[in-house]
């Protein structure tokens, strides 16, 4: 049996003659609960869009359960990096999340109770169906993010993508999301891309740094290796209450830290 959910091979991609992706490969099994860490401008978010199908590599090959990204849409759910709306606008938490189901749909479908199902288990599993009829602008940053992590979810999908998804909230708020996602762990696969080292660490299974080159030996462990040639300088990893890895003592040129 196949268990191999996303395989990345030798892809490489530019923008206007400027490399984003070098020759990046990267085999991804069911089940797994992967951290992309790397700098700014570094390619992540391009990669996550490359394994959704909307952006197509200039070379290399891209699989999902086996298949071109385009004919796997829907086993795949997203959550963007920036969810830009107006707050004022008159929709509903339940109708944001229905938005979800229009990967399965006409775009101008009518709304089937089947997706209403969907759509009300997706609130259920992140612990919001009793906000269902909330307008959305109400929300505090945890529970839109809660939300729009449900939107992703009434997908109904295999694999979860996830840009930054704590990068606008407070530390104690975003912990709570990450706890949410260790939990949708434990059935579906997880790309998640933070800035956020230390906390990251404490909740996936394996970890890659991207730079444009993918740094990635199927595993948890961060070495200095793989985070200095990431991000181009040494780095040293500063704790505050997370168990991690703490990186070996080098010259003081650089740090990262929660």
């Amino acid at each position: 049996m196949n268990t191999t959910a996303v395989e990345v091979r030798d892809v490489s991609l530019a923008f206007n003659e400027v490399p984003v992706l070098e020759e990046v490969s990267l085999t991804l099994e069911q089940g797994d609960f992967l951290g992309l860490i790397g700098p700014n401008g570094g390619g992540k978010t391009t990669l996550l869009r490359v394994i959704l199908g909307l952006v197509k590599p200039d070379r290399g090959d891209v699989r999902v359960f086996g298949k071109p990204p385009s004919r796997a849409r829907g086993e795949v759910g997203y959550v963007p990096q920036y969810a830009r709306f107006d707050a004022s606008f008159p929709i509903d938490v339940l109708e944001v999340v229905l938005m979800g189901r229009l990967t399965r749909g006409a775009l101008f479908s009518r709304v089937t109770a089947e997706d209403r199902e969907a759509a009300q288990a997706a609130l259920v599993r992140v612990q919001m169906a009793d906000l269902g009829s909330r307008q959305i602008g109400e929300l505090s940053g945890g529970q839109l993010q809660r939300v729009l992590v449900a939107r992703a979810l009434a997908v109904e999908p295999r694999i979860l993508l996830l840009d930054e998804p704590t990068a606008s909230i407070d530390t104690p708020i975003g912990r709570s999301v990450y706890e949410l996602l260790e939990d949708l762990a434990r059935e579906k696969t997880i790309v998640l891309v933070s800035h956020d080292i230390g906390v990251i660490s404490r909740y996936v299974k394996t970890v890659a740094c991207l730079n444009r080159h993918l740094h990635y030996h199927h595993s948890k462990e961060l070495t200095p290796e793989m985070v200095e040639a990431t991000y181009g300088c040494p780095v040293e990893l500063l704790g505050h209450g997370h168990p991690h890895r703490v990186l070996e003592e080098h010259p003081p040129t650089g740090g990262l830290g929660e």
